[in-house]
């Protein structure tokens, strides 16, 4: 929004309809009254007229100064208006101009007033407005513009949602060993994809001073330490400390079968999972035993795929549970089962079994 005060100038040169053809016109049939209509007597005044504006209307004469023949006046102008910015070079503006003319006779006569019944001329000066509406360019290279309003936080938010002075380097935290942990606080220089704690140290769940992604054993007693270099621990029992093998029946319990999809030997989720309850109840029983069983030897394809899943089992328990191989008895090929699925039970009192299998048919294995 803004306002305007300013001076220039005006010339005017005021016509009157005052004559019918060559004769003045003769108003003696249009009565006014009361009672009357004004609408209607305008009507009849417009029918009279003939709209040619022949006679000079009453001026200053010589006694204001002629530019082209016409009277000119200095006037003032006061207004205001509000622009509308499209962009850097075009808005879009309404205005209103008042003119003031100090003059009486831009419109060919002087205002009368009735004094005792005399017509007395008096000063009443003409005014007239300008009321628009337009399309503004700000011209030049750089399209100078008008001083616009502006949100004193229009700056800051605009650096906020793109900066331009305030861009900041993406700080970059060295991190020689890749364990996630910046340098700055990293207390180990930590071996490739073992698993560390805030401080950057490789995790030891067991205490037991081999690093969980070295660890055979990822669980070892206290009263079994110290341990070997893969992490299993030595745990001689005294004649009747333990649970006997007959007992491990009991002490295991149930265990759950590993299912295979299709013809594959890989183990699932879900499968590991099964498999990381039963090495839970193997370390707690350190004297127990467990048959690993697989099923179906109708032809060679069938005995090395059998073999195969039992494989599987008994390694994901030795590499990634810690459970130490000369706990398992190696059977497959059995009858009674189905043969994508492999059983785990408790060794029986007395049995025994070899800890591991020559493959088969090596080359039937998928």
């Amino acid at each position: 929004m803004y306002a305007l005060v300013g001076v220039g100038g005006t010339m005017y040169d005021a016509k009157v309809n005052a004559l019918n053809g060559s004769s003045p016109y003769n108003f003696s049939g249009i009565q006014g009254g009361v009672w009357k209509e004004r609408k209607e007597t305008k009507d009849e005044l417009k029918d009279l007229l003939d709209d040619s504006y022949e006679t000079d209307a009453e001026n200053h004469g010589d006694r204001r100064p002629k530019l082209f023949g016409n009277t000119f006046k200095p006037v003032g102008h006061a207004g205001a208006g509000i622009a509308f910015k499209i962009n850097n070079r075009f808005n879009i503006a309404l205005e209103d101009r008042f003119t003031f003319t100090n003059d009486d006779l831009l419109d060919g006569q002087r205002w009368a007033e009735q004094v005792n019944g005399s017509p007395v001329k008096t000063q009443n000066f003409d005014t007239y407005n300008y009321l628009t509406l337009g399309l503004n360019v700000n011209l030049g290279a750089k399209s100078v513009e008008p001083l616009w309003w502006l949100n004193p936080l229009d700056y800051a938010y605009s650096e906020i949602r793109n900066p331009r002075l305030m861009r900041l380097p993406k700080p970059v935290l060295p991190d020689s060993d890749g364990d996630g942990i910046t340098d700055q606080f990293d207390q180990e220089q930590t071996p490739p994809g073992c698993p560390v704690d805030s401080h950057g140290v490789s995790r030891d769940t067991d205490g037991d001073g081999v690093p969980d992604c070295r660890d055979k054993e990822l669980i070892t007693p206290t009263y079994c330490q110290p341990v070997d270099a893969d992490g299993v621990g030595k745990c001689p029992c005294p004649e009747g400390c333990g649970p006997t093998v007959g007992e491990c029946v009991t002490m295991l319990g149930a265990l759950p079968s590993i299912t295979f999809s299709g013809n594959t030997a890989s183990l699932s989720d879900d499968a590991k999972s099964l498999l990381s309850s039963v090495a839970a109840r193997m370390r707690n029983n350190p004297t127990c035993r467990v048959v690993v069983v697989g099923y179906c030897a109708s032809n060679k394809t069938e005995q090395q795929r059998s073999w195969d899943r039992v494989n599987a089992v008994i390694n994901h328990m030795v590499a990634s549970e810690g459970i130490s191989a000369d706990r398992f008895i190696f059977q497959y090929g059995q009858e009674g089962g189905a043969c994508n699925t492999v059983d785990l039970r408790a060794a029986a009192e007395g049995e025994e079994g070899p800890t591991t299998v020559p493959a088969p048919h090596p080359n039937h294995r998928r």
